[in-house]
């Protein structure tokens, strides 16, 4: 049996040299199906979690904030980062890029830092081939029209767009058992205590 570790014990006292390597939890959704908001939870159930902050060439929807939702970047400042191997994993939807950066998960994995990452399923797969004991999580909508709604209620997007996202989540859902816990995001107060609990027993 494995050696567990406490989350509260990042370091040895008189070396400084953390006791474990961090560990990498990665959660996917289709737009819309909660992710946002049930990361979010997270953080707040675990402040000492870091949060992968992603960086995407898209603006910003209403409300976001830069260096708080995401890093938000031009496309050639972007594309200058492919070339330089910036990203641990990125890729290109609906016309803009989005990326991890690979510093901040190697500093942080290497110094005993558990860390949240939100990427999409194209993500994942990189993420696993450079972090293969990555811990993945997919959120699940309870139905293609319960999703619609959703991405509808938002406002934020056209019917054009909305029709793309739809589309592209019956892609993303058809992946869902490429990851080691699936959790369906009926009702907001279950799904946030399914994925804490999840955390709290890695954690443990």
């Amino acid at each position: 049996m494995s050696k567990r570790y406490s989350p509260k014990a990042r370091s040895d006292a008189t070396t400084g040299v953390p006791d474990r390597t961090g560990l990498l939890f990665i959660v996917s959704a289709p737009s819309g199906a909660g992710k946002s908001t049930l990361c979010r939870a997270v953080r707040q159930r675990f402040p000492d979690l870091l949060y992968s902050i992603s960086y995407t060439t898209r603006p910003p929807r209403r409300g976001e904030q830069n260096r708080v939702d995401y890093y938000f970047i031009a496309k050639d400042e972007f594309e200058k980062g492919i070339d330089r191997g910036q990203w641990a994993e990125w890729a290109e939807v609906h016309g803009n890029y989005y990326g991890t950066s690979a510093d901040l998960l190697d500093r942080g994995l290497a110094g005993g830092k558990d860390i949240l990452l939100d990427i999409d399923v194209q993500g994942m797969r990189q993420i696993l081939q450079r972090y293969p004991a990555g811990i993945t999580i997919f959120i699940m909508p309870p139905s293609l029209a319960t999703l619609q709604r959703r991405l509808e209620a938002r406002g934020t997007d056209s019917p054009e767009v909305i029709a793309v996202r739809l589309k592209n989540a019956q892609r993303e859902m058809t992946q869902k058992d490429r990851y080691r816990h699936v959790i369906i995001n009926d009702r907001l107060a279950d799904a946030t205590a399914e994925l804490i609990g999840i955390l709290e027993k890695y954690r443990s």
